[in-house]
């Protein structure tokens, strides 16, 4: 086998081989290469939104007849027979294709015995790719290390596990070895020997990674249908890895201020009276709180777009009487529209052609939980639209936000077969090419419609999403349950989908199914204060789970953490306003700050917000002490402002109303003032709190609500302490009339206060000690 021809154009070089499929390698910067077969060159990504750059590269051919791409930071070379191999700058491996041969994993499982394993209900092995229409085979380095991949189960290391690429709603409660789940994002990141890179494979169909499961020598990614159609991507730390992933698929956009709120939720509120209640307990009780929930239990017999007329006889005044107390709604929505000539959404989508039809071209019915149902073709931008607009319906009356659920697509009758006719934008298509794009396409409809009706940013959540769906929604995990293994598995997935891109997500807190208990509600309060997605969400038919239900110290104790989230949005608002710019995660795992530690490659209970915060909650039931490892650096602890060195592990002590937090030495942190909810109105004053004697910190302002920000109606300032003695700047007014009236820098016992005079900030005292 040799190497036929090499032509390039633009930023594009095609390989041709007298006995192997072609390779088109695209250089998209030159941190990101695209490798793939030449037809895929010509589809259209529903993922990535970068284009190519005119970034500088060389090709070459070697003396063993292969050919070698060079960017400033990647080395990848096509040897004679096709093997792809990536290195840094410095020519050290990254992703090497591997030279040998599959073997299969010996399941000792005879061809007839699996009838009767599944019929005594193991079923062994399920793999959603049973046909292959490409793959790779890369060779794993005895140390190398997998994370990404979206909301995929299991601890934060992925290596020696099985993932599969396709949207699945499962109820059962999900555990380690689950495959799938309800979202696919085929971005893979690893550390080989402690270098970083990235693989993200962009194909929506069935696909499947075995990251040394099958074999300690060898990771694999195979696809079901479609060219291969990967990006390899490098760079000098993990963290500047996931920045260009989410340069090349989008970044989280700047959401709603309120957003970042607390949100109760609950599938079982029975009517506007109840949920009115809910509202006035969380005041009289002074639980901070932002957003309220509605199920499915709102809609007339489940049929979207439609009120139950006795349970909510005057929406429009109901939800005007919860935004008079502070609060904001959120309504749910399916996919499914209900099967029934007369009702006003179904005709419409049928007058139009709308829905989803089967080869012999009927409407495909499949039951959900309006009963039969029909399926929009989100797939097509008429419908994307007519889907839209529906919304009005909703945000006219003043409705806040839209969650999506049941849009993997799920349904009761069993999967969607492959072959319904589905389309791609104006191409024809099928269920199998479509399926993970489902959730994508109808966020994006939403996302559209929300932002033409209210002229603010949408707030829309989905359960199924794909590489890019951060465009468009924030993300839950789905139907977690009241299981300590469950809160277990929160801070790998929430950190892992971060790294995917999905830097907006949560899960339900204290669990959605089964019944939680008060050990489990507050430590999972505690543990996911600062997920960026912060919803307490649980079903009926199971023990209710608001604050107060539980009495005290439950109440109390959840009071003290929304109230310190609450103090600490201004960070978190922060960590969003500049992770649009550079695509960099507001939770993220310490292997994303410290990847150069073999001591964090698996740590998944403890988590960095932004670079100033690191949370090591507990997540174990019973436990009054747990170790905490503290990276490089010196580290403060944040109740108690005890100095500790970083490089060790240290035992805490964790009574049920602590969490372990600390502050990194040499940064900050704003903290606004201690609120019930938010408001539109800006705030007057604000601290930040200074970890150390030095360190600089640019703080973001807005209205809160707009897109006005991109056209610069924002301000910055910095924030810098040096030796103890602070200084406030700012550099940018593009609102000048929300500046603070007064700024107040604390450094350990002392505070120096600020206040506004013509733009400029002038200091009121050196210092000011505070007890």
């Amino acid at each position: 086998m040799t190497i036929k021809a090499i032509t390039t154009a633009d930023q594009t070089v095609h390989i041709d081989f007298t006995a192997h499929p072609a390779v088109s390698l695209q250089v998209f910067s030159a941190q990101i290469i695209r490798v793939c077969a030449p037809e895929a060159l010509s589809l259209t990504s529903h993922a990535v939104i970068a284009t190519p750059s005119q970034a500088p590269f060389t090709v070459d051919r070697d003396n063993a007849g292969g050919v070698g791409l060079q960017t400033s930071a990647l080395h990848l070379h096509i040897d004679a027979s096709g093997h792809v191999d990536v290195y840094d700058a410095n020519d050290l491996a990254l992703v090497l294709d591997y030279r040998g041969q599959r073997v299969p994993l010996n399941l000792d499982l005879p061809e007839d015995s699996h009838s009767v394993i599944e019929e005594e209900g193991h079923a062994g092995r399920d793999s959603a790719v049973n046909t292959v229409s490409s793959q790779v085979i890369k060779a794993l380095s005895p140390d190398e290390h997998f994370y990404g991949l979206g909301d995929k189960t299991g601890f934060i290391d992925k290596r020696g596990y099985e993932y599969d690429n396709w949207n699945t709603d499962d109820a059962s409660p999900h555990l380690e070895h689950y495959t799938k789940l309800y979202k696919s994002v085929p971005i893979l990141y690893g550390l080989r020997e402690g270098r970083p890179y990235g693989l993200f494979f962009d194909n929506a169909a069935r696909s499947h990674l075995d990251l040394g499961k099958e074999n300690p020598g060898y990771y694999y990614y195979s696809v079901a249908e479609g060219p291969l159609d990967y990006y390899v991507i490098g760079g000098p730390t993990l963290a500047s890895v996931v920045q260009q992933y989410t340069q090349l698929t989008g970044p989280t956009p700047l959401p709603q201020r309120w957003t970042l709120g607390y949100q109760q939720s609950r599938f079982g509120w029975q009517d506007a009276a109840e949920v009115s209640e809910i509202a006035a307990t969380m005041r009289r009780y002074h639980l901070p709180c932002d957003v309220l929930h509605l199920d499915i239990d709102y809609m007339a017999g489940y049929r979207v777009f439609t009120w139950n007329s006795t349970r909510y006889p005057q929406p429009a005044a109901f939800v005007k009487a919860l935004h008079q107390q502070g609060f904001k709604l959120v309504t749910i929505i399916d996919p499914g529209v209900k099967s029934e000539p007369g009702y006003s959404v179904y005709d419409d989508g049928i007058g139009h052609d709308y829905f989803v039809k089967t080869p012999a071209g009927q409407v495909y019915t499949n039951r959900v939980w309006p009963g039969q149902a029909v399926y929009p073709d989100f797939g097509a931008p008429r419908v994307r639209q007519w889907w839209g607009d529906y919304h009005a319906r909703l945000t006219a009356i003043g409705v806040d936000g839209v969650w999506n659920d049941m849009n993997e697509p799920a349904g009761f009758d069993g999967p969607l077969p492959d072959d319904l006719v589905f389309t791609d934008e104006t191409k024809p298509s099928t269920h199998a090419k479509m399926h993970n794009l489902f959730g994508h396409n109808m966020s994006r409809a939403i996302y559209a419609g929300l932002q033409q009706q209210t002229g603010r940013r949408p707030f829309v959540i989905t359960r199924a999403a794909y590489a890019g769906t951060q465009r468009y929604a924030t993300v839950w995990t789905g139907d977690n349950q009241s299981l300590w293994v469950h809160l277990q598995m929160m801070v790998p997935q929430l950190c892992n989908l971060a790294l995917s891109g999905f830097s907006f997500a949560g899960t339900d807190i204290g669990g959605f199914g089964a019944d939680t208990t008060p050990e489990l509600l507050i430590r999972w309060i505690e543990g996911a204060i600062f997920s960026p997605l912060l919803r307490n969400h649980s079903a009926m038919g199971n023990r209710r789970q608001e604050p107060w239900v539980f009495g005290e110290p439950t109440l109390s104790i959840y009071r003290k953490y929304l109230e310190l989230r609450y103090r600490l949005i201004p960070y978190l608002y922060d960590l969003f306003a500049a992770g649009e710019q550079t695509g960099a995660p507001v939770m993220r795992p310490l292997v994303y700050a410290f990847d150069q530690d073999p001591a964090v490659v698996e740590i998944g209970d403890q988590y960095m917000v932004g670079d100033a915060l690191m949370v090591a909650p507990v997540l174990e039931k019973g436990k009054t002490s747990r170790l905490v490892y503290l990276p490089a650096g010196e580290w403060i602890d944040f109740w108690t402002g005890e100095h500790l060195a970083g490089g060790q592990e240290i035992r805490v002590e964790v009574p049920l109303d602590a969490l372990p937090l600390f502050g990194r030495v040499g940064t900050m942190v704003p903290m606004g003032p201690k609120q019930e909810y938010l408001t539109d109105a800006p705030d007057q004053e604000m601290d930040f709190r200074c970890f150390g004697d030095h360190g600089t910190y640019r703080h973001y302002q807005d209205d809160g609500s707009s897109f006005a920000y991109r056209d610069g109606a924002y301000n910055l300032y910095q924030i810098t302490v040096s030796a103890g003695v602070a200084a406030v700047t700012v550099t940018h007014a593009g609102d000048a009339v929300a500046l603070y009236r007064e700024i107040r820098v604390h450094v350990g016992h002392s505070q120096q206060k600020f206040v506004l005079d013509k733009q400029q900030y002038c200091a009121l005292n050196k210092k000011e000690v505070i007890e």
